[in-house]
């Protein structure tokens, strides 16, 4: 292993400067690299590269069970076990999960709807059957960012999403509207939120009556009842917002927008889809 590290940094320090902080001697290295390397060794050499690209790839958010299941979209022919032992040999770990802050104000004299999507998060055939949103929030030297998010149960795709200052009913009609004008609502759609006082606006009530859309509803501070929306939060928040720091709303709305267009819809692989992306389940209908 030392022998390995001297001859990866040859071009950054001296051998024999790497040797003495080593303890190992000059001769034994010159001997060590006139060594063949066994074929077996090469393809772990190649794999560890393979590995590393996949991680850096997914903004080093994948542990070694989605890494493997990337190299093996890509033609690797590998155990889960061996990606995960050179991953911690070379010291690569997937980020670590944060808190966040709930934003529901259910303190409001509205009328709310009855939770008839009933945590079946997994009940259906195809797009556009069953949405769910949220609006969760991104701190910037700023300021608070809000963002509102409309997800499709059926791949786990944002088909729409809407940021501003103000956590106010227009920053959930927008991204509902974004949602109506990508998709196919001549079917019948379940739309489910929390209570929260931009859900139950009389506006927000219309535009889903509008476009015959059922409203469902969480029961009052159960967070389980959007559970994939609130797992999609926890993503975003640990793949990204947690890991930057914003200097004002600007920068933070375009690093946002390019996590769910760029990489979350079409990169990002599923454990629950099969691991696929959004985008790629969607093209299975």
């Amino acid at each position: 292993m030392r022998f390995r590290f001297i001859l990866e940094h040859r071009n950054d320090w001296s051998v024999t400067a790497m040797c003495r902080a080593l303890q190992v001697s000059r001769s034994g290295f010159y001997r060590w690299n006139k060594t063949p390397i066994s074929k077996t060794q090469q393809w772990l050499n190649s794999l560890r590269g393979e590995i590393i690209e996949v991680f850096e790839e997914s903004r080093s958010t994948y542990g070694s069970p989605r890494v493997w299941q990337q190299l093996l979209r890509e033609g690797y022919q590998c155990s889960v076990n061996t990606v995960a032992k050179i991953m911690r040999a070379a010291g690569i770990q997937a980020k670590a999960v944060k808190k966040f802050k709930a934003t529901t104000d259910s303190n409001h004299s509205y009328a709310t709807a009855k939770n008839v999507l009933d945590r079946e998060f997994n009940q259906t055939t195809g797009p556009n059957q069953k949405w769910v949103s949220d609006i969760t929030y991104v701190s910037t030297e700023e300021g608070w960012l809000y963002l509102a998010v409309v997800l499709d149960l059926y791949s786990r795709k944002v088909i729409g999403w809407s940021m501003s200052s103000r956590m106010t009913r227009e920053l959930v009609l927008d991204a509902l509207q974004m949602a109506l004008n990508q998709r196919n609502t001549n079917g019948k759609i379940l739309h489910h939120s929390d209570r929260g006082s931009q859900y139950c606006s009389s506006d927000y009530r219309k535009l889903l009556k509008r476009y015959n859309i059922t409203c469902s509803m969480s029961r009052r501070g159960n967070c389980w009842d959007n559970a994939v929306m609130e797992s999609f939060f926890a993503t975003i928040k640990k793949e990204l917002i947690h890991l930057e720091t914003y200097q004002d709303r600007v920068t933070a709305r375009r690093s946002v927008c390019e996590y769910i267009e760029a990489f979350y819809n079409r990169k990002r692989i599923h454990s629950t889809l099969g691991y696929q992306t959004p985008c790629e389940y969607e093209l299975i209908v």
